[in-house]
């Protein structure tokens, strides 16, 4: 098979991201409509995320969160987006640029996409941090599991299945 100078499974990447922007862009001016909410998932340790240092302890490689009636000051640039949620009834403000998603997922209408973060911009950076992420994990003694405060979620559970 030839090789792939042109990149496409980066320049799909990018393009689906692209949806996530336009979309969040809309609900950062007019907000949801119907019954529209997302789960976005994204790395916490990617390079230009921001978030409080008691969130990164919690989350401290991947996050799930939920726009649907709680959120506020949802602002949308061309790298990322920034968005105000409560965490135990503490507010929080979290920057995650668009190159960090993991996923996105909008249950309302079985919407979902999947994104590898080895072909956005900045991968190698994020591949350097997940690499250092576990190593230090392997030279730490600790309990096989769940660590306390982490939690994944599913998005299988709120697929339709056929």
């Amino acid at each position: 098979m030839a090789e792939d100078h042109m990149r496409y499974d980066i320049l799909a990447q990018e393009a689906l991201r692209g949806v996530v922007r336009k979309v969040l862009a809309e609900v950062a001016r007019t907000g949801l409509p119907g019954e529209h909410h997302f789960f976005i998932s994204f790395l916490t340790r990617a390079p230009g995320v921001r978030l409080s240092e008691k969130l990164l302890g919690q989350y401290d490689k991947e996050m799930t969160i939920v726009i649907q009636n709680q959120y506020w000051d949802l602002k949308v640039s061309e790298t990322g987006f920034e968005v105000g949620l409560s965490f135990d009834g503490i507010p929080e403000t979290l920057v995650i640029p668009f190159s960090a998603v993991k996923g996105f997922f909008d249950p309302s209408v079985q919407f979902g996409l999947q994104f590898d973060p080895q072909t956005a911009p900045g991968a190698e950076m994020v591949e350097a941090a997940e690499d250092d992420a576990v190593e230090a994990e392997a030279g730490t003694a600790g309990a096989e599991g769940e660590k306390p405060g982490e939690k994944v979620v599913s998005l299988d559970a709120f697929r339709k299945k056929p």
